[in-house]
Formats: structure tokens, C-alpha cells, sequence
């Protein structure tokens, strides 16, 4: 009988890890800047509200929440009264129904929705709601990849409940939980891998629950647009439309030979893959950072030659600050890379490899320098910016020697 009943255990056992299909989720707070500020500010949670700009402290002066609360709507500044060349942040969704979207430059915004109120966001507040929201969702399924401030992805597969309707009960229970603590609500994609769990993560929003199949992708992923594929950029859109695949089901009905030699083997085989469902990706816990970057957008366009000292303090501040975002974190960088945006949104990118690693401002800022000498000069720049890669963790690079290079000029870029 003991026989029989360990072996009937051991089958139980193997039918339960058989049942264990794999499901990841994607959590997107939504539209999480201007969700975190209507905490403070109710009364325009059903007015158009734009967020554009962070802020030190915070708006209104020593106004408590309950004071800023009561404030009437003619406290608040509309986006008609801005003038200067900054980019929104994010909209809710009263504003979105107006075609404002995030990224989008402000005085864009401000013909569109004139009337739609401006608010900055503290980053302090952000990232106090964005480690709350995060430590709710660990407590339950503590395998959970950081994807930004806002948006994270979730291995539900051995979670206690996470198989229950293909992980809605469990989605269902994180979002409550979410909102119960902070009063912000998120959107849940969950799916047999990331690519699909982002995909569905965007179907119903705000407040929604997707759940996906692999059996679902003919019928609800293959009408999707290409550009809906995070990696398929509006360029890649483009040239994916000039050969007539203008949805994932075009993509996926093509021979992979075919999409291959007219893409690229590496691009055609991914977006192949993709357009069926298929990604192995794991979901990583703790990740190394790729890069580190910095950039500013001028309040007006300014010129190589008659702004120099202008461009050569900001760009002096953003190697300072990149060096810091390196020294916080302990890395040091192999690769140092500069991009400059100018008065027809052109942008072009140069990186220079150094021998070693750098770490310090000066280090930064001479290797930027070679790489910023070789971008064209002649028009007007709109956006500057600095970028380390090749990070290595500097404990791991003790033995190397430490230098910092002799000082250069500033901003050293020949005029025309």
C-alpha cells in the first residue's frame, strides 16, 4: 500500500509540474506622472492634465494635500500660456482623447488641447510610488524584472494561484492590492512570454486584465499593427509598409526565407518570430544597466558659434552628471557617446571607445569631445546629449590604474 501510494504521489506530482504552463506578465501603471499628481490634486482628475518637466519640490509652495485639494481650476496654468521647447512626460486620459501623447513637443500639445492644464512632477513623489507599488507586487510573486518607473514584467508560472484562469485571479489580486495602497490603478497583459504579455498589457486600458494563449495569436495579435512590436521603430515601420506588410499577420504569412533576404536575417527572423508569438526571454530579476545617459532640450535653438559658452556649460553639466549616475551605482564606462538634435529634429549619434574605462567628469567630457568632433556642424541645435556604455562594475576593475585626463576646451566643436 506505502508503495502504491508514494508512486501515486510521484505521478500526482509530475501531473502537477505538467499543468505549470509558462505565464509572464506585464504590469504598466497607468499613465503614471499624471496619476501620481492627481493623488494631490482630485479635483482635475476629469479635466485634461499634461505633465511636462520635473521639479525639484513641490508645486504650490508649503501647500498640504488637502490644501492643494481644494484649489479652484483657475489656480492652474494651461499649456495655451507655455512658450518654450519642452516635451511632455505623459497625459491622462482626458488629454489623450485629444491626440496628445507622451514625448510629444509642448507647443504641439498646446494646439491640440489649449486648454488642458499644466502640471510638473516631483521626482521624489514618482519614485516613492513607484518602490510601493513594486514591494506590493514582490510580496506576492517575488520573480518581477524592473522595466522603469512604471512597468514591470512578472513570472506567474509557479506562483500559488497564477495558473488560475491563466493568471487573471492573480493579475485580479495585484491590481487590487496596488490601488488599496496607493490609490493608482495599472494595466496587466498575461501571456505565454513577454513580447505577448506586452502586447496584451496595451489592449484594454486603464484598469484592464488581458489574458493570452498562444491559440489567441491568429486572431488577436496577427491584426495588430507592426509598429506595435516594441523594437519596430517608425523607420523600421516604414520600410516594413513599403513592402506591404502592414499588419503582424502579413509578417507571419510570409516564407521566412523570403522576409529574411528582403530584411536582414537577423531583423527578418526576429520579426518573424515575434509576429507568431514566439520569445524565450527569461524574466530577470536583477539585470546589469546597459547605459547611462543625459540630455537636455533648449528653450530655444543655439548655434555652435554664437551660443558656444552656453553649449559648453550644458555640455560640461551633462558629463558631470553621467559621471555621478556612474560613481552612485559603482560602474565605470568603456564607451562614451554624445547625440546632438538640431532645429529639423535630425539627429545624429558618434561614440568614441577610450583605452580603459572612464569614470570622472573630465574623462567623460574628453572622449565626448572626439566624439562630438566628428558630427557636422552648420545648424541650429535643438537637443544635447552625453552617453556612457560598455559599463563594467567598478569593483571589478580595481586593478586597473585611475587617471584623470588633462583638462580640455569645454566644447570643443570647429565652427563652420
Amino acid at each position: 500500500m506505502a508503495h502504491r501510494r508514494r508512486g501515486a504521489g510521484a505521478a500526482a506530482k509530475t501531473l502537477n509540474s505538467m499543468a505549470h504552463i509558462r505565464r509572464v506578465a506585464h504590469l504598466d501603471m497607468d499613465a503614471f506622472f499624471a496619476s501620481v499628481e492627481l493623488l494631490r490634486f482630485p479635483q482635475l482628475r476629469d479635466v485634461p492634465v499634461i505633465i511636462g518637466g520635473i521639479r525639484a519640490g513641490t508645486e504650490f509652495g508649503d501647500l498640504s494635500d488637502e490644501e492643494t485639494a481644494r484649489l479652484p481650476l483657475s489656480a492652474f496654468g494651461r499649456i495655451s500660456a507655455y512658450e518654450g521647447r519642452g516635451v511632455i512626460t505623459t497625459a491622462n486620459y482626458a488629454a489623450r482623447q485629444f491626440g496628445v501623447g507622451s514625448a510629444m513637443p509642448m507647443m504641439k500639445a498646446a494646439k491640440l488641447c489649449p486648454d488642458a492644464i499644466l502640471l510638473t512632477t516631483e521626482r521624489a513623489r514618482i519614485n516613492e510610488y513607484s518602490r510601493r507599488f513594486k514591494s506590493i507586487i514582490t510580496e506576492v510573486a517575488p520573480v518581477m524584472e524592473n522595466r522603469g518607473v512604471d512597468e514591470v514584467f512578472i513570472d506567474f508560472t509557479d506562483v500559488p494561484g497564477g495558473q488560475r484562469e491563466g493568471g487573471r485571479v492573480l493579475a485580479r489580486l495585484i491590481q487590487r492590492e496596488i490601488h488599496l495602497a496607493t490609490g493608482l490603478t495599472c494595466s496587466v497583459g498575461v501571456a505565454p512570454n513577454k513580447l505577448l504579455a506586452k502586447l496584451a498589457s496595451e489592449m484594454k486600458k486603464p484598469n484592464g486584465i488581458t489574458v493570452l494563449y498562444e491559440s489567441d495569436v491568429p486572431s488577436k495579435i496577427w491584426p495588430l499593427p507592426c509598429r506595435k512590436l516594441n523594437g519596430v521603430g517608425p523607420k523600421a515601420d516604414e520600410r516594413l509598409k513599403a513592402l506591404g506588410l502592414l499588419t503582424l499577420g502579413d509578417v507571419a504569412r510570409m516564407d521566412p526565407f523570403e522576409i529574411q533576404r528582403l530584411l536582414g536575417r537577423r531583423f527578418g527572423q526576429w520579426i518573424y518570430d515575434a509576429a507568431h508569438g514566439r520569445d524565450d526571454k527569461p524574466v530577470v530579476v536583477e539585470s546589469e544597466p546597459v547605459s547611462m545617459s543625459r540630455e537636455t532640450t533648449f528653450e530655444r535653438d543655439l548655434h555652435v558659434t554664437h551660443d558656444r559658452a552656453q553649449l559648453g556649460a550644458v555640455f560640461d553639466r551633462l558629463c558631470e552628471q553621467v559621471s555621478n549616475d556612474l560613481q552612485r551605482k559603482g560602474y565605470v564606462a568603456k564607451t562614451v557617446g554624445v547625440k546632438v538634435r538640431d532645429h529639423r529634429f535630425q539627429t545624429a549619434t558618434r561614440d568614441t571607445t577610450v583605452d580603459g574605462c572612464v569614470e570622472l567628469p573630465q574623462e567623460i567630457r574628453l572622449a565626448a569631445n572626439a566624439a562630438l568632433k566628428r558630427i557636422p556642424t552648420g545648424r541650429p541645435i535643438r537637443l544635447l546629449g552625453v552617453k556612457v556604455s560598455g559599463l563594467q562594475a567598478k569593483a571589478d576593475w580595481l586593478s586597473q590604474t585611475e587617471h584623470a585626463p588633462e583638462q580640455d576646451d569645454l566644447f570643443d566643436w570647429d565652427a563652420p
